[in-house]
């Protein structure tokens, strides 16, 4: 098992882009696995710029034979990375830089894993379903309770797993509320949220009582800027207003 680092949420291309080609493909091509693990920090709000904030997750999902992970919290940071480390196959391991030193939380010292395709219902809720990963939990669980107090119950999923995806957790929650907001903080177009969009409505749309919402960055580079990177980035003001209308509908 080997342990590898792309460095700090750019989207070079070279050396790291041709490995991960060879061990997506390996197992097809050979019968033999890679199991490696690639640790990938990402993410936006440290007023990085475009180069280092970045949220690429999606070019890997794509990428047949290759697992992706999004950790949101301490625990199941530690869960995961053991799981990945454990696994044959190749690992995406997505770390994003915003919750190194803001996100807290009991770890236990012995071994545990987080399994790798089990999405976390972070929170309970029967009004609408907002299905998130990574940073963008924390603000979606903010806006949760800010919108608990206008009478509006909210069900937070974390995927913490985006390749292979919990189907089964996504569904039965879309089923339940009706109205469903997707939450990542990568660009819009061709992100995670158009695949689970399309998900529910193959597999979901009887049970859907609003258009599915997307609460996304827009499709330009990240900015340098802290007003204008606190702009790009959704938040959990920006999810209330936009949860708001979706109850409303």
């Amino acid at each position: 098992m080997a342990v590898i680092s792309f460095g700090d949420g750019g989207t070079s291309t070279g050396k790291w882009s041709e490995s991960l080609n060879f061990a997506a493909t390996n197992h097809y091509r050979w019968g033999e696995p890679v199991p490696i693990v690639v640790r990938a920090p990402s993410g936006g709000g440290l007023r990085a710029g475009p180069f280092h904030s970045q949220n690429p997750e999606a070019l890997f999902v794509h990428t047949p034979g290759l697992k992706v992970v999004a950790p949101a919290t301490p625990y199941d940071a530690k869960g995961l990375l053991k799981a990945a480390i454990q696994d044959d196959n190749p690992v995406i391991y997505f770390e994003n830089k915003y919750l190194y030193r803001r996100e807290k939380g009991e770890v236990p010292q012995e071994e545990y894993t987080i399994p790798i395709g089990v999405a976390d219902v972070k929170r309970r809720g029967e009004d609408i379903t907002v299905i998130t990963y990574g940073a963008m939990v924390q603000e979606a669980l903010a806006a949760a309770d800010e919108l608990q107090e206008q009478g509006v119950d909210v069900e937070v999923i974390d995927l913490r797993s985006l390749k292979p995806l919990d189907r089964e957790t996504v569904l039965a929650s879309a089923s339940k509320t009706g109205k469903i907001a997707i939450v990542h903080e990568a660009y819009r177009t061709c992100g995670m949220g158009g695949e689970l969009a399309a998900l529910i409505s193959e597999e979901a749309f009887e049970w859907l009582d609003a258009p599915l919402m997307r609460i996304t960055a827009p499709d330009t580079p990240v900015p340098y800027s802290p007003p204008l990177e606190d702009a790009f980035r959704p938040n959990a003001a920006k999810i209330v207003e936009a949860l708001r209308d979706l109850a409303a509908y």
